[in-house]
Order: C-alpha cells, then structure tokens, then sequence
C-alpha cells in the first residue's frame, strides 16, 4: 500500500513485449504444475521473516528443546505480540511474548543475565517463552502423538487436559491454535526442499490480468466507489479473493501468508515484496504477483497504471506462496 522506489517504477513493459510476456506467464505456469515437493518442517529461518534484533535470539532459544525449532518460535511470537516488545492486551498479557503477570512470575528468566527479569524486555522475554515451551513438553513428555502438538495443546488448554485426553484434546479452540502455529512456523521457516506450487495462482494472475491499465489508487480496494482502482496490496488481496483465499489488507502482514520460496524457485501466482530494511519482513512496503520471465503485475505509485515491472531491483524482499492454510493462519490483530 506504498510507493515504489524510482529504480522500480521505471521502464514499463511496452506493448510489444506484452504478448511476449504473457505466453511467457502461461508457459512458465504449466511448468509449474508439473512440479512436485513441499516445503520441508526446517529449523532456519527465512530470510528476514524476524526483525533483525531478534533473529539471534530467536535462533539461539528456538533450539531449546526437541520440541520448538527457531520458525516454531518465531510464530509463536508473530501471533502474540507481531514482534511488539511494547504489546499489551486488555487480559494484562505483557510484552513480545504476551505473559501474564502469574505466568510470568512462575517461568520469566533473566535471559540476558543483567540480573533482573523484565517482561518487557525481549532478551529476557524470548527466552523465557522457549523455556516456557520446554517446560510444558517436559510435563507432557510421556503423552502419546507428536511431542510439538502436545506441547502446543498445553500452551493453550493446559498441560493436564493433554495428558487426560491422551493427546491433543477435543477442544476446538485448542486444535485450532495448534494448526495455527504449526502452520504459520511453515511462512518463517527457510525451506528445506521446492515448494509446492500453489493450486489458486492461476486465478489470482487471472484477475490480476484483467486489471492492467487501471490507474493506481492509494488505499484502493477496486470497490464501485472507488471505480474499481487499486493499490499494490488491495490489488493482490482482491486476486486471492477471487479464488477464495482471504488475505490481510498490508502487504507486510501478507508476506506470512505461507511458504517462501528462493528466487530460483518463483512460480507464477507468488506474492513477491519490496523493502528498504531487507532484514525485517515488519518494514516491507510494496507487493506484487508474479508472472513469470522476472516480471510481476503491480500497482506501482500514484500517477501509474497497474502493469507489468521487474522484479529484479535492489529493494527485492523476498516472495510467498500464498496457500489457504497460511491465509488463514495469520492473526487478525497484527
């Protein structure tokens, strides 16, 4: 929903080349379909996916035991707080990592070891959460299933409502939140192996298409009122809408809307993200649909048309491909 840098927004595609391109996105499509694998469960973290003051923490602490990993943990942390060490909920849920005061007096460290344990303070703050994950695997170690599951259920219903039911119990609530978690970690981990193409990129480039040459809105959603125009993140919203994906409005939050492939990995239908910070996903500042050849569909800046632009500029995030699971996943607070 921001402008581009200049380096960006220049060179639109002419209109010889458009025929050129778009047989280039059917083509590099119908590869794409053809390609198998799914991105592994890693413990590295994708490129950026946690702000930089907190990776070496997360990486560190995310390792504290055989049932977190660092993405686990960073998930956990987006869900919460969205990496806001300033956070509070109106349940008095404290810092980056949301304790509340009885739960934080019983398992907050003194993470960084200055001798005190400050809530608010994220040195001491994740650590504490890796503990307190560790703590309640430990209580459950015994419970049939997978043990991060389990720990998870634990988190959210209790350490003893796991160990009655055997298992995650039937909560709703409570198996929810384990899919959740386990599905976002999906959007933080660096993968390990290809990641499945999306079943949905077809359409989202479809509608993407049929877009071409309207001018660029700021906050447009392409609403009647406001004659159909978009922006850069209501554009890739609206194209996941039409095939039943809902996506967050800004396009930072929508860069966890799944896994992220490498840039030799990109598909047609991947979100792709530009940012002046390329160590912090939170300062990602414009969002485009890939089609192919390095060339994605973007609402640039006012004053353009929606078009096809590179890809390949000096302020290239990163890419996601956007999966219903993921979509779903993400919280509605951030």
């Amino acid at each position: 929903m921001t402008l581009r840098r200049p380096w960006i927004v220049a060179g639109a595609v002419a209109a010889a080349g458009l025929s050129f391109v778009m047989l280039l996105v059917v083509g590099v499509y119908v590869i794409a379909g053809n390609v198998t694998g799914a991105a592994g469960r890693g413990v590295g973290l994708a490129k950026g996916a946690v702000p930089a003051a907190y990776r070496t923490l997360v990486e560190k602490w995310g390792t504290l035991c055989p049932a977190i990993n660092p993405a686990l943990l960073a998930a956990q942390l987006y869900q919460e707080s969205g990496f806001n060490p300033r956070a509070q909920s109106p349940a008095a849920a404290q810092g980056i990592a949301q304790f509340i005061p009885g739960t934080w007096a019983a398992h907050g460290i003194d993470g960084d070891g200055d001798g005190d344990r400050d809530v608010w303070d994220p040195n001491d703050a994740i650590p504490s959460a890796a503990k307190y994950d560790c703590s309640l695997a430990k209580y459950v170690k015994d419970v049939p299933g997978d043990a991060t599951h389990n720990m998870l259920a634990s988190y959210n219903a209790g350490a003893y409502a796991v160990i009655k039911y055997g298992g995650v119990p039937p909560y709703r609530e409570t198996q929810n939140y384990v899919k959740t978690i386990t599905t976002l970690a999906k959007s933080f981990a660096a993968p390990v192996s290809r990641v499945e193409p999306s079943e949905q990129a077809a359409g989202a480039i479809y509608f993407a298409q049929k877009q071409l040459g309207k001018l660029y809105l700021w906050g447009g959603n392409g609403t009647p009122d406001q004659g159909g125009r978009f922006d850069c993140s209501g554009l890739t919203k609206a194209a996941y809408e039409s095939v039943g994906i809902t996506l967050p409005r800004v396009a930072n939050d929508q860069y966890n809307a799944g896994p992220h492939p490498t840039r030799a990995e990109l598909r047609p239908g991947d979100l792709v993200f530009f940012s002046d910070d390329l160590t912090n996903s939170r300062a990602i500042r414009h969002v485009g649909i890939y089609v192919g050849g390095g060339y994605m569909i973007d609402a640039p800046r006012t004053g353009a048309v929606i078009r096809f632009d590179p890809i390949d500029t000096p302020d290239y995030f990163g890419a996601t491909r956007v999966t219903q699971d993921g979509a779903k996943a993400l919280p509605t607070r951030v």
